[in-house]
Formats: structure tokens, sequence, C-alpha cells
């Protein structure tokens, strides 16, 4: 759950009547001593005063930060944004990100890096996927963003984003069962991630696709504002299950979904908008959508439902804005498809992904740059006291 930071500026307590009080000089002496105290303390408290944390996932249709700082159990979000961009609109005909695009994008990221310079971020990650990845001029955005916004993007490969996605959704696969599929249907791609427990029930990626087709490619080659014709649903399934079908040849995936031994989690916004109608949320409530497990029938039934609506009809329904209305019915036919392949009764859903997996990676590596240096500290100190004793040893010439 994402937490506000608060103050706790309580009053001081009035000295009890009948206290006893210090003579003036000792009392003087005391506060002098508490005042270095305090100061020492500060000081202190300044060199130990862990980094903050600033990340920045630009997909194919938003651009996402979070700004954290390090909790003993992972970490507690202090800031967050998000903004639809759209990105990779047009992407799939012109094969590059237009200036319109690239505008929007500017105006989002600039906001982006005020919240962390506001927060006082000292470390920080900013990645690019699909949409930059496709296009022609990619390399040319990233150029103008570091230009303009002052600010670098990475452009991370597929095999990067599903790690990311599944280090950020790790905290809630379930260690009953040995195996798991993990999906994330974005703008540009879909990515699907075969991961297995090892011995020390931690999550390990046995193998991934990315499928090139996400939510906002699909709704603009068929189109979003009429009812979508059923054979053009069907047509959508059938090319996704194109590219799933071999990867569950190549692994045998069913003979473990007949054995009970895999999960199945989705951390899309198709799947948390999905989620959030079927619980008749008015307003979408994350608290409620992250971690909740769904029966797969019912998403896959109200996905059908979606598919018979135009996009006015939609957009009446509760808790689905502009953005999900125009592009649920393309991230409908994704999980659909992959349900045909893989039928898992139960879905559990994941408000979480990419940018709460560059958190812990950069965290994890901070804790690893730390210990190295504790181990070279107290190497030096060891050598330090070592040196210092065979030099007290050392006879003396009188």
């Amino acid at each position: 759950m994402h937490k506000n930071i608060t103050n706790n500026n309580s009053p001081a307590k009035a000295p009890k009547e009948g206290s006893k009080k210090s003579p003036p000089k000792q009392q003087n002496r005391s506060n002098n001593n508490r005042n270095r105290n305090n100061n020492r303390n500060h000081f202190k408290n300044q060199q130990n005063k862990g980094h903050v944390y600033g990340v920045v996932d630009l997909g194919t249709n938003n651009c996402r930060l979070l700004v954290a700082v390090p909790q003993q159990n992972g970490f507690r979000v202090i800031d967050s944004f998000s903004r639809i961009v759209r990105l990779g609109e047009g992407l799939k005909e012109e094969k590059r990100i237009s200036d319109q695009a690239t505008e929007r994008t500017v105006s989002a990221l600039k906001i982006c890096m005020d919240k962390m310079k506001r927060r006082g971020v000292t470390r920080m990650w900013n990645v690019a996927t699909q949409a930059c990845r496709e296009a022609e001029n990619g390399d040319h955005f990233v150029k103008t963003i570091e230009e303009q916004v002052k600010i670098k993007l990475d452009i991370i490969d597929p095999k990067e984003e599903a790690r990311l996605a599944v280090m950020g959704c790790k905290a809630l696969l379930d260690t009953n069962y040995n195996r798991g599929i993990v999906f994330d249907i974005g703008g540009g791609s879909t990515e699907i991630i075969w991961i297995e427990y090892n011995e020390k029930r931690i999550p390990e990626i046995i193998d991934w696709i990315s499928i090139p087709l996400g939510v906002v490619n699909l709704s603009e080659e068929y189109g979003t504002e009429k009812v979508l014709p059923a054979e053009h649903y069907q047509e959508m399934k059938e090319r996704v299950k194109e590219h799933i079908v071999p990867f569950e040849d190549k692994h045998n995936i069913r003979s473990s979904i007949d054995e009970n031994r895999v999960q199945l989690m989705g951390t899309s916004g198709t799947v948390t908008t999905l989620t959030s109608m079927h619980l008749n949320q008015a307003v979408y409530d994350r608290n409620e959508v992250d971690g909740a497990w769904m029966k797969s029938k019912d998403l896959v039934n109200l996905c059908t439902d979606l598919a018979k609506l135009d996009y006015k009809e939609r957009l009446a329904l509760n808790n689905i804005g502009n953005d999900r209305a125009e592009l649920v019915v393309a991230g409908c036919a994704i999980f659909d498809a992959l349900i045909d392949v893989w039928p898992i009764d139960d879905c559990r859903v994941a408000d979480r992904g990419i940018r709460e997996g560059m958190l812990h990676h950069l965290m994890d590596e901070q804790r690893r740059i730390n210990k190295a240096k504790r181990r070279k500290r107290s190497r030096r100190s060891y050598y330090l006291k070592r040196n210092n004793k065979n030099n007290a040893e050392e006879p003396t010439n009188d």
C-alpha cells in the first residue's frame, strides 16, 4: 500500500507541579551537554541517512513514477505519478515516435523530475520499453528527452522487462505452488514469464516470451469506437495464441496445470481494471485490487460482455476512464487467449510491476555496496589494530 508521509509535531509536556529543578549552574551545564549530544546525534543521523530512490517506467501508453525510501521489509512509497502519454500512438504505421507523442512525454517527464527533486532523490533509474525498442527514431527520442528534461532513459530489452516484472510482484507469489505464469499486458507488447521456485523458495525465471501485441497497437488496428465484430475479437485471440502455443509446446505447461502446480498472476492495467469492475468499485481502490484472487472464468465472462459494447457504453460503466474504455477490449482478447491455452482456475491480481521491481533492484544493489564498504572498513580496522599492537610490543632502545 502506498503510504503518505506524516509529521508528528506533538506539543512539549509542561513540567509537573512540585517537580525538582536543578540549581542554575548545574542546569546550564546539563543543557549544554544535552545540546552537544543533540548536535552529535543530528550529525550522526545525517551521516546515516539512507538514499531516496526514484524510478520512471515509460511504456507505450503510460509514464509512471515512484519515489520511495527503504524499510526493513521492502520500501515505503512517498510520492507517485502516472500520466497517459500514448508514446506508441501511430507507431505501427509510421515506425517512429511522433512529435506530438514526444511533446506529451516531455511534459510528463518534467513533472516526474520536479517531484524527484522536491523529494531529494539520490538514486534514480528511468527506463523505456517497447515503443522505444520498436521505433526507428528511438535513440533520437532518448537524446531529445535528455536535452529537454535532463533525464537519462535506458531502453531495456524484453528479458530485463520480464525480470523486473517478476521482481516487482514476487511478494504476492504463492509459495504453495511449484511454478507460475506471470503476464504483463502492455501497450505495445505482452510479456509472459514461466517461473519456478528453487530450494530456497525464491522464484526463478525458466523462460519468457515477449509478444509484439498490446492494447494500443491492437486497438489502433481493430478500432475502438464501434462494437467489435465477434469474428474480429476471435481473430485477435488467435493472433495472440500464435505466439503462446509454441511456448506451451516447448515447456508442456499444461501437464503442470493438470497437477494443480501452477499459479497465474497478472500485473497489467487490463487485469486490474477487470478486477475493479467485477468487485463493483465505484472508485478504483488499489488496496482491494492488489493481491486479490479472482476466478479466471469470472474475468473471461466480463471480457465477453465488454467486447459486445461500443466505446460510449463501456465509458458509462463504473470505474472505467476514457483511456481504459478505449483500450480494454484488446486487453480482454489477450487475457481470454491466455486462459484458452492455460485454463488455470484462479488468477492473482497485482497492481504493481516494473517500477516496484526497479526499486527492489536499486535497493538490493545499494545493500551490496554498503556491505562491501563495511567489509573493507572492517579489514582496515583489523590491520590498523594489529599494526598498533605490533608497534607497542617492539622493544625500545634505552
